[in-house]
């Protein structure tokens, strides 16, 4: 069995009162337009009408991939350590994004292939030295599976006292794993799934697909059963990412203790795709960052009928597009929090 998360369904009780708040701020209704969308999901998160965006934390999840070894990828398997330790340096987009924010950020290595020196911005949960090339053999065990939930769920723990949680990831070959777990999940083809990731031109992309056709068709064998109908442990076990299900389960842990986080690119998504599987009310805490440049992204906004804060043709993953859109969500809390009403402020609304 996979690890257990209880998620609460948002309330409704105050929803009347945070909707009066928004339309009564000196501005023509509507005016703010996705600023007052994420103000509303933000206060009805808080279950308050003075939410608090303080302290944020950027939790970044790093592993590697056996399916690297195939070909899904256009850059070589060293460079998730190398971008590892360039996160730790600080000279990763992410980090001087970070930097720019103010907003603390931590890597957790859960599969890197080898072992990283020790860092003061490095958390150590290593899961396995990568997972085993799913178009051979099931990527994890179900007892790795857990131990990558538990690693996500044990960082947002040790975070503390924080109002807002972005997660980034970082491991050579995700975008093909994550590809390969929205067809196992969603029955999508291959083909309308694999998408450019580090930047294959079209011979590689048609390559990654078929190499995660490859792999479900033997997943499909093993198990017994068409994509689409798996299980989610057997998602996990087959053709998953510890990085991604690390994601998953920091999600999952987020949501349980009712803090909102930011859902970064393609790959986050996926995670949350995952993580919706286990406890559909996890969504009601996700904050979409942004629509990506992976093909296979939009059609994941689309269902989760979400509108993501940007649209900058990013695919570069690490959380880069979830720190970006930071200050925008600050925002919202702030003209929520500080604008004046038209009572307050003397101004006559409109008639």
């Amino acid at each position: 069995m996979l690890k257990a998360f209880q998620v609460a369904p948002l309330g409704h009780e105050l929803d009347s009162d945070i909707q009066h708040k928004i339309d009564f701020k000196t501005k023509p209704p509507g005016a703010l337009g996705g600023l007052e969308r994420i103000a509303f999901q933000v206060a009805r998160i808080q279950r308050t009408l003075v939410p608090k965006l303080e302290k944020a934390q950027m939790l970044v999840f790093a592993a590697d991939h056996g399916a690297v070894d195939k070909g899904i990828s256009a850059f070589p398997q060293e460079v998730t350590p190398q971008m590892v330790a360039n996160f730790l340096a600080g000279g990763a987009a992410v980090s001087v994004f970070c930097k720019q924010h103010n907003v603390p950020l931590k890597v957790v290595d859960v599969g890197v292939k080898v072992d990283m020196p020790d860092h003061p911005l490095l958390s150590k949960r290593k899961v396995a030295y990568a997972s085993q090339d799913f178009s051979e053999q099931a990527a994890l065990s179900l007892e790795q599976v857990n131990q990558a939930f538990q690693a996500g769920a044990d960082e947002v723990d040790a975070c503390g006292d924080i109002d807002l949680l972005l997660f980034g990831e970082m491991g050579i070959g995700n975008t093909g794993v994550s590809s390969c777990m929205m067809s196992a999940i969603t029955g999508t083809k291959p083909e309308d799934t694999a998408g450019r990731g580090t930047g294959l031109d079209d011979a590689g992309v048609s390559k990654k697909a078929q190499i995660i056709a490859t792999s479900l068709q033997r997943a499909e064998q093993e198990l017994n059963k068409p994509v689409g109908k798996w299980a989610p442990w057997e998602v996990a076990t087959q053709v998953g990412g510890l990085e991604i299900l690390a994601m998953s389960g920091a999600m999952l842990r987020s949501a349980e203790l009712g803090k909102p986080f930011v859902v970064d690119g393609f790959i986050c998504t996926v995670a949350l795709l995952f993580a919706s599987k286990l406890q559909q009310a996890v969504v009601d805490y996700a904050i979409f960052a942004h629509q990506s440049d992976e093909q296979a992204h939009k059609a994941l906004l689309q269902h989760f009928d979400a509108t993501p804060i940007l649209k900058l043709d990013l695919r570069l993953g690490e959380g880069s597009g979830a720190i970006l859109s930071y200050p925008i969500i600050k925002s919202a809390v702030i003209f929520f929090n500080e604008m004046a009403s038209f009572e307050s402020a003397g101004v006559s609304n409109a008639s």
